[in-house]
């Protein structure tokens, strides 16, 4: 490593610096070069932190604690396809149709994010900013398995330009990148977005007549939401409820293990968990935010139970919080560390309030099945409004405790 930290620093090193023949494309040298080494420079005024951590390496354990869900994906959409022709395959056959929708929504999220993150630090001139290694990374798996590709790359350059760079880039955007591009898509192209693309080529499958009872392209979520408004004991209700009893297709162990239709990364509620046990771990996640987050989706979903106005509310809580993108963003979007809440007691606060509107958005609108999106993005408005509030109690309380000791 040394031979090659010498090689880079001193052959290649002088081309890119100024003067250099390749001094225009210092901002791509200098991303690869701090990726695999430790940067050379350090801060020479103002307040800084000394760490063995730099973001790089921040942004690489997140991107590998989201490698079960990815691998797991990439899987489940070749389960799921092969599910709906009725046929049997191996591992190996799964991984490889789903590898042939997964990557490419990977490769183009990652080509059209990190070339703009390249634009813009070229015309700043600064280094690239690491946060879209994650953010890229999050993008296709949260999207549907047959999204087309050029609503992924419009979808991604939206999230990097208006949700990040308008305000500064990395570190300073208020909302989740991830999210802003899934709800710039679900907005801008709802037909497309909330049609039967959840399984790999259903449709066609439907047109040729291949598809067997009990596949659908639609998700769990989705069938909950048409049970809204009608006699929970009609013989459609029942027939959709059947399917989340034990053996059904959306039952629990089902839905906990990940074995439906859903976005590409967020079926699978073990692989979750596999990447929460990572994040905590290491120190990245924080554990306030995935627990209080946890405690408020269970204790909406207990409130709906107590109400039982519908078959949608009588879903138990630890069955919603496995189904749809719960889990999945309880884990990677609402602990994002630039949109969620700073304070100890804040992040409480934001989590148990994200878990909550994540489940009553999901059951009172049928518009929005998957809850999760809408609430992580509404309280990433918040969280500075809560941190607000946080310190200036605590600023209040210090000082009543100060008047009462000169009293």
């Amino acid at each position: 490593m040394k031979g090659l930290h010498n090689f880079i620093d001193k052959k290649l090193k002088p081309n890119f610096t100024e003067g250099g023949k390749l001094s225009k494309f210092w901002v791509v040298f200098d991303a690869l070069e701090t990726f695999a080494f430790t940067p050379g420079h350090v801060t020479k005024s103002g307040a800084h932190i000394r760490d063995g951590i730099d973001l790089k390496r921040t942004m690489f354990m997140v991107i590998l604690a989201l490698v079960p869900c990815l691998l797991f994906g990439t899987w489940n959409a070749g389960h799921q396809y092969y599910a709906s022709i009725g046929q049997e395959a191996d591992l190996w056959a799964k991984l490889g149709v789903g590898a042939l929708k997964v990557l490419p929504l990977v490769v183009v999220s990652y080509g059209v994010g990190l070339g703009i993150e390249f634009v813009f630090a070229g015309i700043r001139k600064h280094s690239i900013n690491e946060g879209f290694l994650v953010s890229g990374m999050l993008i296709p798996l949260i999207m549907p398995v047959d999204v087309p590709l050029w609503m992924v790359a419009i979808a991604t350059a939206f999230a990097v330009i208006i949700g990040k760079e308008v305000f500064g880039g990395t570190g300073m955007n208020i909302l989740n990148i991830a999210l802003t591009s899934r709800a710039f898509l679900f907005f801008a192209y709802p037909k497309q977005m909330s049609g039967e693309i959840w399984i790999h080529d259903v449709a066609s499958n439907k047109t040729a007549g291949l598809l067997v009872d009990g596949h659908t392209g639609a998700t769990a979520l989705g069938h909950l939401a048409n049970t809204v408004g009608k006699a929970a004991d009609s013989a459609e209700v029942k027939g959709i409820m059947a399917q989340f009893e034990p053996g059904g297709m959306f039952s629990f162990e089902n839905s906990f293990l990940g074995l439906i239709p859903g976005s590409i990364g967020e079926t699978s509620t073990l692989a979750c968990l596999i990447g929460a046990a990572i994040l905590l771990f290491t120190g990245i996640g924080s554990w306030r935010i995935m627990l209080s987050f946890l405690i408020g989706g269970l204790t909406m979903g207990w409130i709906f139970n107590l109400a039982g106005a519908n078959a949608f509310m009588g879903v138990s809580p630890l069955h919603q919080v496995v189904m749809g993108g719960f889990m999945f963003g309880l884990v990677f979007m609402a602990t994002d560390p630039v949109s969620a809440a700073q304070t100890a007691t804040g992040k409480l606060i934001y989590g148990f309030f994200g878990g909550f509107l994540s489940i009553m958005i999901r059951v009172f609108n049928g518009a929005y099945p998957e809850g999760v999106m809408m609430a992580v993005l509404f309280m990433n408005v918040m969280a500075p409004l809560i941190d607000h509030y946080v310190i200036q109690a605590n600023i209040n309380r210090r000082m009543k405790r100060t008047a009462l000791q000169t009293a």
